[in-house]
Parts: C-alpha cells; sequence; structure tokens
C-alpha cells in the first residue's frame, strides 16, 4: 500500500528532539511493508523532505501549511496514487486528511490522540472550544471513512456525538523499551518520577500541592520531573513556595534512552493531568515494571483499578491520598505493576501497526462494518 499520514509534527530530522516517539515507532512499521509518505504541518519553518524510520517526511513549511500540505499530497499522488490517507490528531491534520481523501477519493482516516474532542475553557485548552472549531471537527469526523482514538473515555464522546469509532492506542516500541521484571522497593526514599511537558493541561500545579501533602505527613520520597517547561519557570517556583526543593529534580527534555534510564530506577509514575488521551507516559511505565497513580482520564479511567489508581482531577488530596496507599502496601504497588505491564505489552507498537494495516486493508476492500 501506499500510505499517506498527515501530523503536527514530531518527526524531527534528528529522530531524536521534537519527536514523538510512538508515532515514530508506528511509521518505522508501516514503512517495512507500504511506501509511507508524512505530512508535517508544523515541524520546521521552511519546507524540506527526509528519511526517517524508513518513511518520506515532508515538512510543508509554516506559510499556509495546510493548502501547501494538500498541494504536496495531491503532486505526490499523481506520481503515483495514495491507497489511505491518515490524520494522527484531529483539528487541522484531520482536515487536511479528509479534504485530501476527497479530492483524490482514496479512503480517509482520523486518529484521535490529544485534546480534539475537549472544551477546558478555563486553561484555553481543546478542540470544541469555539464554535468553529466544534463546526470543523464535525465536518472532519464526519467526513472520515474511519475515526480511531487511543482510549475508551475518547470513543465514549465519540459515540456521544452519534459517531462511531475503534479504539487503538499508540503503543510502546518494545524493542527501545525492553520489559523489566516489576521489582521490590528496597530501603530509601520513594522514587516517584513524572513524565510530561509543564503545561496547564498536565496541571502540575495540583501534583505539587499533593507532593506537599505527602511531605507534610512524612513521606520520605523523591520526584524527578522530565519535560519541557511551557510555563517560564512559574512550576519552579511553586515548588520552592512550598518547600519541595530538597524533594524534587527538574530534568527538562530528556531522549527516549535518557528517560528510560530514569525511568529503570523509579518506584512510581504519577501524573495529574486534566485531559489525556492516552497518556504514552503510562504505558512506557508500565513495561518497565512501575505502576501508577493518575488523574481518571484516558488509559488511566481503563486501567483502574486493577492496574492503577485513578483519582479525580484537580484533587490533590486524593492524589497524595493514593500514592500514600501505594507507596504504604508493597503488595498492592507489585500487583498493580504486573497488571500494567501485562496491558502494556499486549498493546505494542507492534500490535498499534497491525491494527492500523487491518483496518486499511478493510476499508480498501469494502469489508469494514
Amino acid at each position: 500500500m501506499k500510505l499517506a499520514l498527515v501530523v503536527p509534527g514530531g518527526v524531527d530530522r534528528s529522530g531524536e528532539r521534537r519527536v514523538i516517539p510512538a508515532l515514530l515507532a508506528l511509521i518505522e512499521r508501516l514503512a517495512r511493508l507500504h511506501e509511507v509518505h508524512v505530512y508535517a504541518l508544523h515541524q520546521e519553518p521552511l519546507p524540506d523532505t527526509w528519511m526517517l524510520a524508513g518513511a518520506f517526511i515532508h515538512n510543508v513549511g509554516e506559510r499556509a501549511p495546510r493548502w501547501h500540505a494538500l498541494r504536496a499530497i495531491r503532486h505526490e499522488h499523481r506520481r503515483a496514487p495514495f491507497d489511505v490517507i491518515q490524520a494522527i490528531f484531529s483539528g487541522y491534520c484531520g482536515l487536511v486528511a479528509v479534504l485530501a481523501s476527497r479530492w483524490l477519493k482514496c479512503a480517509g482516516l482520523v486518529h484521535i490522540a490529544g485534546g480534539e474532542l475537549v472544551d477546558l475553557r478555563a486553561i484555553g485548552y481543546g478542540g470544541r472550544r469555539r464554535l468553529r472549531d466544534r463546526w470543523r471537527e464535525a465536518v472532519i469526523l464526519r467526513g472520515a471513512d474511519a475515526i480511531t482514538a487511543a482510549s475508551h473515555p475518547a470513543i465514549d464522546v465519540l459515540r456521544s456525538l452519534g459517531l462511531r469509532a475503534r479504539r487503538l492506542p499508540l503503543g510502546v516500541d518494545l524493542r527501545r523499551w525492553p520489559p523489566m521484571v516489576p521489582r521490590q522497593r528496597g530501603a530509601g526514599p520513594a522514587r516517584l518520577i513524572h513524565v510530561a511537558n509543564l503545561n496547564r493541561v498536565k496541571d502540575q500545579g495540583t501534583l505539587l500541592q499533593a507532593m506537599a501533602i505527602l511531605d507534610r505527613s512524612g513521606v520520605d520520597f523523591q520526584l524527578d520531573v522530565v519535560g519541557v517547561d511551557t510555563l517560564d519557570g512559574e512550576t519552579r517556583r511553586l515548588a520552592g513556595q512550598l518547600g519541595l526543593d530538597r524533594r524534587l529534580q527538574f530534568h527538562g527534555f530528556r531522549t527516549q534512552r535518557e528517560l528510560r534510564c530514569l525511568m529503570e530506577r523509579a518506584h512510581l509514575l504519577v501524573m495529574s493531568s486534566r485531559h489525556e488521551t492516552g497518556p504514552v507516559a503510562l504505558l512506557e511505565a508500565a513495561v518497565m515494571g512501575v505502576p501508577a497513580v493518575g488523574t481518571c482520564v484516558g488509559h488511566f479511567a481503563e486501567w483502574a483499578p486493577t492496574a492503577a489508581l485513578a483519582v479525580p482531577v484537580g484533587d490533590a488530596d486524593a492524589i497524595a491520598s493514593a500514592i500514600g496507599q501505594v507507596l504504604g502496601d508493597e503488595d498492592l504497588r507489585l500487583r498493580l505493576a504486573i497488571a500494567a505491564q501485562r496491558r502494556a505489552i499486549v498493546e505494542d507498537a507492534d500490535f498499534t501497526a497491525r491494527a492500523f494495516e487491518s483496518l486499511y486493508l478493510k476499508l480498501l476492500t469494502g469489508g469494514l462494518r
């Protein structure tokens, strides 16, 4: 098959920085058997093309990216027709994919991977905040031949909008994240890890409030925070105000190899997101034998209570209580780790690629119901 994937970015030519690892794992696997062209709307300012993970990466540049993406897809289609055009993320990626598929008369798919379906107006986030955005999403999703989403909560939202979708998580590359047997904690402080860019959606403010509660209650812990700071030092300042400087280490961006080293020594992943369709960090931690406590969104909502603990969004007391519960019960921590690892390994990057290939073939042969 000849495939076109439309993405916002995440396909930097370095293969390490400004990438979405789960997306690269999918591209690499599809490119083993198919001709894959990836159209990136916001990777670099100037148009360019390079090879990555066995695929042709077409960066359309910052000037009128949607129009130039459509033209680039049409140009390549004329050289040799595409069988499938797929957006990873809806929004403008979905718009380009659906318009191109209709224009060129081939199958068009949209994968929900972020905040396309939510309205978090208080923090200026979500694809359904404004009327024009809701209209755009309605056009995209009703025009797609198939819709997929990473977790059941997203599927439920789509169902409430009268749309049928298939659950299809973006799994972890087990070659780059070889599974580790869940292990006993041992002596010393509990090693917590938080993997997410510092922003309003990930709600690190609530997480730090939970850490302060744990600190006051006498829990001995260290928290590694991994992610790009988009809040101009606000989170670090809050940590200082809460007296958590000795408990926290901010690592900023880390490559997958560097992140794996941090994850290897962790005892518990902690997340405080207001919204997630995934997150992939939960899957990576699970593969490494690290259980998780997080808010009741995305995979956390799916996995709780047997493979993760999930608490209400924005509730620092509940996060602190759940973390304390897991750290205070080693049998529970290991049970969560084992159950989570089983789920993440079953739905790894190979599973994701096979599921997408199966969906493509059903669309092309008229077998989709």
